[in-house]
């Protein structure tokens, strides 16, 4: 009797055991905000077909050219002469004295092959027609989507001139036909007082990888990565200018010095003039970021903490509950090449300037598995931004001097 009554007290006592396990449980899963998380919730993915290689593989492959371009725009619908023939005319003003029809139609084949506008094999130029008693042109092409893309022609030099790129007055856009320029980015940089370098870019950061680090300023209004033109390389260096002219020295002083992976960015005016002289003396001075030396690259040793800009703004870290998934995010992707001792992001705190909002500080267990992180990181996105990298002094770290 006594023993059964003992068995009893102990299969209750095990019954509640695991009733409270099973209440904790509940509690602790109920805690987390997103148990079916996606690995990659900020961070970017492997393009269709590359899964199964790694982000810095397939920026190797870029850089090698052994990934073959995309083949959507392989063939050029041409559209009957006879239906189009104003949508794709293009009026050409202020054009030189003396030039032929035949050199014209040569000068913007040329660029359309150059400025990798031209969609397929042959000449875009169909015809071109001067009169030279008004000093104007108009050049038909083989395509619409080729002559609103010349568009950005405008403004561009031939023969000391600087052409006016326009549609003929009767021009009418086809029914359905999208012709506003908005967001149209030309790839023709004319000179301007506005026109600005962009040197030290590493050579697997692709046209839109360098577009999008320019654009965080504001909208382009003409952008231009040189490249090898037998491999298809970037040289490391771009030309661009912004719509709005004002953004031109804030995009100065924010890039100017800037490391990115090995490299120093170098941003400034590229036209000769008193403003870009100003600007060559003041260049080493541009950007002051605490902690980082960006005057001489190479007085610029790796340490263990790195930091990570362009990755997240001000707003992103308000909510606690997306700002736990951003750190999340970062501290996983980040174990993958060490040990990650601590990571940093300093929140924005209504009526206070705090330091170093917009930047992640990254603490790993040694200055290899920094060095490793960082070579990975460069250049990748996060929340569809290029992410830019720099080490960071660890002594201003510890201290909280962001």
């Amino acid at each position: 009797m006594g023993e059964d009554s003992d068995r009893r007290r102990r299969s209750r006592s095990r019954e509640r055991g695991r009733e409270r396990r099973r209440s904790s449980g509940r509690y602790s899963r109920s805690r987390s905000r997103s148990p079916r998380r996606r690995k990659y919730k900020y961070w970017d993915v492997p393009p269709t077909g590359f899964e199964h290689i790694t982000p810095a593989e397939y920026k190797a492959l870029q850089a090698a050219g052994q990934i073959p371009r995309s083949s959507l725009q392989a063939s050029v619908p041409v559209v009957g002469p006879s239906v189009t023939c104003q949508s794709r005319r293009l009026y050409v003003g202020n054009i030189p004295f003396g030039c032929t029809e035949e050199a014209m139609m040569d000068f913007f084949n040329q660029q359309m092959h150059l400025c990798g506008l031209a969609q397929a094999l042959g000449n875009p130029i169909l015809a071109c027609q001067i009169n030279l008693d008004k000093n104007f042109a108009f050049i038909e092409f083989r395509s619409i989507a080729e002559t609103t893309a010349a568009m950005a022609f405008d403004g561009i030099n031939y023969q000391g001139q600087s052409l006016k790129i326009r549609r003929p007055r009767d021009y009418q856009p086809l029914p359905g036909q999208n012709d506003t320029l908005a967001g149209l980015v030309s790839s023709v940089v004319a000179d301007s007082p506005y026109k600005l370098f962009i040197g030290g870019l590493p050579n697997y950061l692709s046209e839109e990888q360098v577009k999008e680090l320019l654009i965080s300023f504001g909208q382009l209004k003409a952008f231009n990565l040189i490249k090898d033109p037998a491999t298809q390389i970037s040289k490391g260096y771009a030309f661009a200018e912004y719509s709005d002219s004002t953004l031109t020295d804030q995009a100065i002083a924010g890039l100017n010095g800037m490391q990115l992976g090995d490299k120093k960015l170098v941003v400034q005016l590229a036209s000769v003039g008193a403003k870009n002289n100003m600007f060559s003396a003041a260049a080493p001075v541009a950007i002051q970021v605490p902690g980082m030396n960006v005057v001489n690259p190479a007085a610029t040793p790796a340490t263990e903490i790195l930091c990570l800009m362009n990755m997240v703004v001000a707003e992103e870290l308000v909510d606690n509950e997306e700002y736990d998934d951003i750190v999340e995010d970062i501290k996983e992707e980040c174990c993958k090449y060490g040990s990650v001792k601590s990571v940093e992001i300093p929140r924005p705190i209504e009526g206070l300037d705090v330091p170093g909002v917009g930047k992640v500080f990254v603490e790993f267990g040694t200055v290899m598995e920094c060095q490793k992180a960082q070579q990975a990181l460069t250049g990748r996105k996060f929340a569809n931004r290029v992410v830019v990298t720099s080490y960071f002094d660890p002594d201003l770290y510890h201290r909280r001097q962001f």
